[in-house]
């Protein structure tokens, strides 16, 4: 069984990423870890379609969305300075 849903969590990691150039600071090992660390810090907010989450959530919720989202890659992005990856 294949269902069209996303995590919108994930739409939002991703722009923070791209937002704070983290996509030009780390390799593609570290921006997988980093959105896994992060990702696993938020809840899980599953959409079929963007239109979805607009009719649904108000600005000020999507607001504290995005502001989780950013929290989130921050925490996330400590825990990889502080524990690098040994490959």
């Amino acid at each position: 069984m294949e269902l069209d849903i996303r995590n919108y969590n994930e739409t939002l990691v991703r722009q923070v990423v791209l937002e704070q150039g983290l996509h030009l600071e780390l390799n593609e090992d570290q921006l997988t870890d980093l959105t896994c660390l992060a990702l696993n810090k938020l809840p899980a907010r599953y959409i079929r379609y963007p239109v979805d989450l607009a009719g649904y959530t108000s600005s000020t919720e999507l607001e504290s969305m995005i502001t989780d989202a950013r929290n989130a890659i921050d925490v996330a992005l400590t825990h990889l300075k502080l524990h690098p990856r040994q490959d």
